[in-house]
């Protein structure tokens, strides 16, 4: 039992190494409990802040369950796909590069294989809006649960010239 506990440590140590994200790692804005554990932690909702890396101007914030108990405690247990997103224009939109319709803004493992999380942004071209969707997904089976937020690109204070996403959208 001692060495199947040391090679999933291992194992978990070597999975969660690898870079799992397209953005950089997101801002933890706080956590709350939501079920109550004796002996190890407890079940929570956290909530996360995170910049689009590649349009100026725009962020998101995600809320994810994160289990507790002994499973979550040692970083083996598939956490749940409910997970709710908003994202909102926090300044001018400027676009860095061109990029896919669909294409991974952020992305980590939600179990200790099979599992990701997933926020993909597109371009609403015909009503210039930047639409993002978070989802997860398995080797096999993913899941239908997902949430979705628009940001329309507006001009910001002073500033009038609005980008077109249709510009910046790769073809």
């Amino acid at each position: 039992m001692r060495v199947f506990i040391t090679c999933m440590v291992a194992i978990f140590a070597v999975l969660t190494a690898a870079p799992s994200f397209a953005a950089d790692e997101p801002d933890l804005i706080f956590k709350r409990s939501t079920v109550f554990k004796l002996l190890t932690p407890n079940d929570k909702l956290a909530t996360y802040g995170l910049d689009d890396p590649e349009v100026d101007g725009v962020a998101c914030h995600f809320t994810v369950p994160e289990r507790g108990g002994l499973k979550g405690w040692i970083g083996v247990a598939e956490e749940v796909s409910d997970i709710s997103l908003a994202c909102r224009q926090i300044g001018p939109i400027k676009f860095k590069e061109k990029f896919a319709q669909g294409e991974d803004v952020f992305r980590k493992r939600r179990s200790l294989f099979f599992k990701k999380m997933q926020i993909v942004r597109g371009c609403d071209i015909k009503r210039n809006v930047l639409v993002y969707m978070v989802y997860s997904d398995r080797l096999i089976e993913g899941s239908p649960k997902n949430s979705t937020s628009t940001v329309p690109v507006q001009p910001w204070g002073a500033e009038t010239a609005v980008q077109k996403c249709a510009d910046w959208v790769e073809k």
